[in-house]
C-alpha cells in the first residue's frame, strides 16, 4: 500500500499537532541518553517522523518501499540520512542492526497479528526501543453528526480489517496488539491517545479523508455512501471531525 506526498503532506500538520507531546518528549529522552544513536524509521514516507522528533542528535535510517518517496525524504533531510527501499513485509530483512529506536507513523493499523508479532520477537532479541505513533483506533465522529455517520463508520472499520500487504490488517485494534506484544517481550509500554481534531481551517485535508472514507464504504455496498459523500463535502467549512489515533511508546528494562 502506497500513499502519495501530497497525502502526506496534507495530514503532517494535523499529525503533528495530535501527537501526544508526553511522549514524543520521552522518545527524545530515550535518544538524548544515547549521543548519536541509530534510529530505524518504517514507513518512513517523506520523512514526517525524523522532522516531528527534531533536533535530538541522532543517525537515521528511512526505510520505505516507495522510491519516489524516500527521494523527496532525502531533499528534505539532512545529507547524513541513510534511505532503504523494502517491502516491509519481509520482516526479517529489515534492517534493524546497531539500531537503539524504531519509528513508524500510522503504520501498525495496516499490519496483521502475525506481522506484529514477528517485528516484535527482532525487536526484543535485540532489545531495540520503539515509538509507534497515530494508529487508528476505530474513532470517527463529526460535529454535526449526519444520519449515516454511523453506517459509513462501520463499514469503513470493517474496511480497515482488509489485507493493506501486510495480511489481514488489524485495524482499530493494531495499535492495542502492538502494545500488549511488546509488554509480553518484558518491555515498559505506555500507550496515549493522539486524536486528530479537525476545525474549520483544515477543509482540504476533511474533504480528502471523508472521500477516502466514501469509497471504502461504497466498496463494502453501502448505499448511501454517494449521498453521504455530497453532504460531508459541502458541509466541510463549518464541520469539526475527530479521528481517533493512539501513540505507543515501547522501551526495553
Amino acid at each position: 500500500m502506497s500513499f502519495s506526498t501530497a497525502w502526506l503532506d496534507l495530514r503532517e500538520r494535523a499529525d503533528n499537532a495530535a501527537r501526544d507531546s508526553s511522549m514524543l518528549a520521552k522518545a527524545r529522552d530515550f535518544l538524548a541518553q544515547r549521543p548519536i544513536a541509530l534510529v530505524v524509521d518504517l514507513g518512513s514516507g517523506t520523512g514526517s517522523t525524523l522532522r516531528a522528533i527534531g533536533t535530538v542528535p541522532a543517525r537515521w535510517r528511512l526505510v520505505d518501499h516507495d522510491p519516489a518517496l524516500l527521494g523527496e525524504a532525502a531533499r528534505r533531510s539532512a545529507p547524513t540520512i541513510e534511505t532503504v527501499e523494502l517491502d516491509l513485509t519481509r520482516t526479517a530483512q529489515i534492517p534493524l542492526e546497531g539500531a537503539a529506536l524504531v519509528t513508524a507513523s500510522a503504520l501498525f493499523d495496516l499490519a496483521s497479528a502475525e506481522w506484529i508479532d514477528a517485528l516484535a520477537d527482532r525487536l526484543a532479541a535485540s532489545r531495540i526501543g520503539l515509538y509507534a505513533a497515530l494508529s487508528y483506533d476505530g474513532v470517527l465522529e463529526w460535529d454535526p453528526a449526519d444520519a449515516d455517520d454511523a453506517a459509513v463508520r462501520a463499514a469503513f472499520n470493517t474496511h480497515q480489517r482488509s489485507d493493506k500487504g501486510f495480511g489481514a490488517a488489524l485495524g482499530p485494534s493494531g495499535a492495542y496488539h502492538l502494545a500488549e506484544a511488546m509488554r509480553e517481550r518484558g518491555y515498559g509500554v505506555a500507550t496515549a491517545a493522539s486524536p486528530w481534531r479537525l476545525g474549520r481551517d483544515e477543509g482540504e485535508l476533511q474533504r480528502a479523508l471523508v472521500t477516502g472514507i466514501a469509497d471504502a464504504a461504497r466498496e463494502l455496498g453501502v448505499a448511501s455512501a454517494d449521498a453521504w459523500l455530497e453532504r460531508r463535502l459541502e458541509a466541510a467549512p463549518t464541520t469539526r471531525c475527530t479521528v481517533g489515533h493512539l501513540d505507543v511508546l515501547a522501551l526495553p528494562a
